[in-house]
């Protein structure tokens, strides 16, 4: 409506969403009803949108913009690597360390105003050492984690006004899906983005937010009118989906929430079934019953590939897979290792890392060794411990004339079995396609 009735230019019009699948779609269907090349469109996930305007602007907080961007198992390695050399192997874990670490970056603090929290927690002045390390390390190897890529767009919108103008002279109309799950960082990057035109269109639905411990923040959607004075509610009541049966019992439940907008949900689509709520007190005592049904149901005619059981998280997947399997039921687990957590895409992944930003000493370490070498954990801590030492990278050291007088015989010629087969890409990098270099490496 706004492209074709409004005559607004499409490059005007911010669209943020959640997940790429999201964004794929909504792609897909703007270049279907408007049958235009969308790829330079501003349509996207909020990490996908902060990382292109980092792109193109990161330099002025003091980065490259050849920067890389750590994905979970980076964040915990690099944690890790921080807990080992600061001696806190035995009191902290790398997981609560990184969850903590997510959290206060989703609420925008810094790890100074971490230490100003008082009893924050039992660990205090360590949990604050480790965050402030990690955030060092991560500026010295020019990289950046998911949480990043919103804080340091607020951080270019706060030190470059310049930049923030620009974006919000760009962004004459902001559209954000399911803005029930935003969390602050995220509220006030949709705050920035929309302060000239104030044209903000968000879709959600307060009663849908269960994901707090992502940070989510239910005020953000509920204080929307407060936020924006002018705006104007339109309440989709009519489900497609679920027959009355299922809306009635949603809605009983859901009324008895204190911090909600009221609406009422209801459905053309008939009465249906009604619903069957079974209240179990251990997990194989859930499990067994549900098998018990599914017997029962090809007992009735039906077959197994007619029957799917869904559960909200991968670990609840095993007692259902025992009592299956006792009861020599074939079944198909859907999900498992995303293609992108596999070892060898990993690996694969790390050397192009490393080749794009040689800075990147945590992808670095995950692949010096890889294909083995020889080259071993007390070498690659010999190797980090001398590029410290001299504010440069491992690959710097290693590659470099003048820092080899500081690597013995031994480490000098572990790391030519890594660097050497590399010298030939990092020399003609310009000129591969992206198919040549994945080839080569």
């Amino acid at each position: 409506n706004l492209i074709e009735n409004e005559k607004v230019d499409p490059r005007n019009i911010l669209a943020i969403t959640f997940t790429n699948k999201a964004a794929n779609e909504m792609k897909d269907r703007v270049s279907n009803l408007l049958n235009i090349d969308v790829s330079r469109l501003w349509i996207g996930t909020f990490h996908s949108i902060c990382a292109r305007i980092l792109r193109m602007n990161i330099e002025k907080i003091g980065y490259n913009s050849n920067f890389t961007i750590y994905d979970t198992n980076d964040q915990r390695t690099l944690i890790k690597e921080i807990i080992n050399d600061l001696g806190y192997k035995d009191e902290i874990s790398p997981r609560d360390a990184q969850n903590l670490i997510s959290s206060l970056k989703n609420k925008s603090i810094s790890p100074k105003e971490f230490l100003d929290i008082d009893g924050y927690y039992r660990y205090h002045n360590e949990y604050y050492e480790i965050y402030r390390q990690y955030e060092k390390r991560k500026f010295e190897y020019n990289s950046l984690d998911f949480d990043d890529l919103i804080e340091k767009v607020l951080l270019l919108f706060s030190k470059d006004k310049d930049v923030l103008k620009y974006y919000q002279n760009k962004f004459e109309y902001v559209f954000v899906d399911e803005y029930q799950d935003t969390n602050i960082s995220q509220y006030e990057l949709v705050k920035n983005f929309a302060g000239i035109h104030q044209n903000v269109f968000v879709v959600g639905d307060a009663d849908q937010s269960i994901y707090s411990f992502r940070g989510a923040d239910i005020n953000n959607i509920l204080n929307f009118e407060k936020d924006f004075k002018d705006a104007r509610v339109i309440k989709l009541e009519q489900n497609y989906r679920s027959t009355s049966n299922i809306l009635d019992t949603a809605n009983s439940l859901i009324v008895n929430n204190v911090e909600r907008k009221d609406k009422e949900l209801w459905t053309a689509n008939g009465i249906g079934d009604e619903v069957l709520y079974k209240n179990n007190s251990v997990e194989s005592e859930e499990s067994k019953f549900v098998v018990d049904e599914i017997k029962m149901l090809i007992n009735e005619g039906y077959s197994y590939s007619d029957i799917a059981i869904l559960y909200r998280t991968n670990a609840q997947s095993r007692p259902f897979e025992e009592t299956l399997m006792k009861s020599l039921i074939d079944y198909k687990v859907v999900g498992g290792l995303k293609f992108y957590d596999r070892k060898e895409i990993k690996d694969l992944v790390s050397y192009l890392k490393v080749i794009v930003n040689p800075k990147d000493d945590v992808a670095l370490k995950r692949i010096i060794n890889e294909p083995k070498r020889g080259i071993g954990n007390k070498s690659v801590e010999q190797l980090s411990k001398i590029a410290t030492d001299n504010n440069i990278s491992i690959l710097d050291l290693i590659r470099s004339h003048e820092y080899s007088v500081l690597l013995t015989d031994r480490l000098k010629n572990l790391s030519n079995k890594f660097y050497n087969p590399l010298s030939e890409i990092f020399e003609n990098i310009d000129k591969y396609t992206i198919t040549d270099l994945i080839n080569e490496v």
